[in-house]
């Protein structure tokens, strides 16, 4: 794979944050952070003003400013088009091509204002090839996107409607004013007596009904953070076992429904001629070692033949069991995260034979799971990353958090902890995700302070979820979040949105093999650089 120049395409690389699918101009509309004044922390000595401000610039996103009368107004993907400029030039690698998108909605009329959630890609089908690309709002119905030239030869455009910007706004006012959304179940057990109850991160007033002295508090005493339940009728609060999803109470108009659903997730009709680009003489790829504290770019990297390559770091690849192992070697390495982080540690169990998983008999949704390799002295834990997860009936005791876990980790060379956590929060205000972060943060800090040649790595969010509870628009928020509060630390994070993005499998929360290969590909490549 050649091009022009590696330091001149990298000095081409866009400006923007690793998943910042829509940038802003800096132009007045109606953002989600201004719904109702929720977007505000409460007593929370962990965020300071100019930091959930900080944050809140960040992440905002424009809003329709009119009253929808009818659904005709909302942006229809099969009115919307998009062309390239210039698709004749002479386009080689290392190069960029620029896309106007105009969206309209069903009566074929030109939006007037922003706030549609688009993804775009380039890609060849035949190569398998493929990269993401930003999408830029103009706030009048026009959107332009820049995509990165990355191989030789044919590529097109794709660009998708993910959600229309009157569905975001529903998703906006859902996860700021019902958290409720979904519930879980607490098992309470004692002396031959059981209760089932209704369990949640709030202590809302759904959970709470018409009793203001309803609930059990469980507050966890290295994190401090809190659970509710509601108090059983003849058990007490200390008699809680198990935890389990208890299920979806969305509450939508009829609009509000087909909002979400008329528009999601389809592709947009446009310019469909190949681009042609021609090769050049040097080898596209970062050449700079893999360490933390990189901030991904726009592209973070692209595929070919399947395979990723990195424009982050200098990735590598791991073909083989013998090359897994021996990166692994002496490594203890701590997973704590969702089923997406999960599908890493099934991917090494799997590939490497002589990494072995011991019978814990423990959940097989939540863990934890422990596999060990006694020939390169090898120690891989996964657990979930503690409430609330959706899940089945799983030991209230076995559900850690990740703060508290690492608070308690002596780190050094030998040590890895890798984590992710997004999925089971999108539910919720983006104010009690912020909370849940920056105790983590304090926890990483501190490990970073007291051990600083321990490795921690972060896996972002990844595309996948299409509904009100869990929308990619809200893990796309909830992403920005992650990296806007770790910006500062010394630690690695795997872009996998962009990965799974582009990638040509269908979506889902949970991607295929080839991905996950190439996702634990990129993570090794930071933990044994070369």
């Amino acid at each position: 794979m050649t091009f022009a120049s590696v330091c001149q395409f990298n000095q081409c690389l866009l400006n923007v944050s690793p998943s910042n699918h829509l940038k802003y101009n800096h132009t007045s509309f109606t953002s989600c952070s201004g719904i109702n004044g929720t977007f505000t922390p409460t007593n929370d000595s962990l965020i300071s003003k100019e930091e959930w401000e900080s944050l809140l610039k960040e992440l905002q996103w424009s809003l329709p400013p009119v009253v929808l009368l009818s659904t005709d107004e909302a942006t229809n993907p099969t009115k919307c088009s998009f062309s390239v400029v210039n698709p004749n030039s002479n386009h080689t690698i290392g190069g960029f091509i620029d896309v106007i998108l105009i969206a309209r909605d069903t009566k074929n009329r030109i939006k007037t204002y922003g706030g549609d959630f688009f993804q775009a890609k380039l890609f060849n089908s035949e190569l398998k090839a493929s990269t993401y690309g930003a999408v830029t709002d103009h706030f009048n119905g026009t959107y332009t996107a820049r995509l990165a030239l990355l191989w030789p030869g044919p590529a097109k455009v794709s660009i998708r409607l993910v959600h229309s910007s009157e569905a975001v706004q529903v998703l906006c006012r859902q996860r700021e004013q019902d958290p409720d959304k979904v519930y879980f179940q607490g098992y309470f057990e004692e002396g031959g007596k059981q209760e089932t109850v209704m369990c949640n991160a709030q202590r809302s007033p759904r959970l709470v009904g018409n009793d203001a002295q309803c609930c059990c508090e469980y507050r966890e005493p290295v994190t401090g953070e809190t659970w509710f339940c509601r108090r059983p009728s003849s058990l007490p609060c200390h008699a809680l076992t198990y935890h389990s999803m208890g299920g979806y109470q969305a509450v939508l108009s009829k609009v509000e429904m087909t909002l979400l659903k008329s528009s999601m997730n389809i592709i947009v009709p446009g310019d469909d001629s190949a681009i042609d680009v021609q090769q050049q003489d040097t080898e596209i790829r970062s050449q700079t070692k893999c360490r933390p504290g990189f901030h991904t770019s726009v592209p973070a990297g692209f595929y070919f033949q399947d395979h990723w390559t990195s424009l982050v770091c200098d990735s590598k690849s791991f073909p083989s069991a013998k090359l897994i192992s021996g990166c692994l070697k002496d490594k203890q390495i701590l997973m704590m995260g969702d089923s997406t982080l999960r599908q890493w540690f099934d991917y090494l169990e799997e590939t490497v034979p002589t990494l072995k998983r011991l019978n814990l008999h423990t959940s097989s949704k939540s863990g934890p799971f422990e596999a060990v390799d006694t020939q390169s002295n090898t120690r891989i834990i996964w657990r979930a990353h503690g409430i609330p997860i959706r899940t089945s009936k799983t030991p209230w005791a076995d559900l850690h958090y990740i703060a508290s876990e690492v608070e308690g980790m002596a780190g050094g060379a030998h040590s890895v902890v890798v984590f992710t956590i997004w999925a089971h929060f999108t539910t919720y205000p983006l104010a009690m995700y912020a909370h849940r972060l920056v105790v983590i943060r304090r926890a990483v800090a501190s490990l970073l302070r007291r051990s600083p040649t321990t490795l921690v790595v972060i896996k972002s969010a990844n595309t996948g979820y299409k509904d009100v509870y869990g929308s990619d628009w809200l893990s796309w928020q909830l992403d920005m979040a992650l990296r806007e509060i770790f910006r500062d630390l010394p630690v690695v994070l795997i872009d996998v949105w962009q990965m799974t993005s582009c990638h040509y499998s269908p979506d889902n929360i949970h991607p295929p093999s080839v991905v996950i290969q190439n996702e634990v590909d990129l993570f090794l490549s930071f933990v044994c650089p070369q």
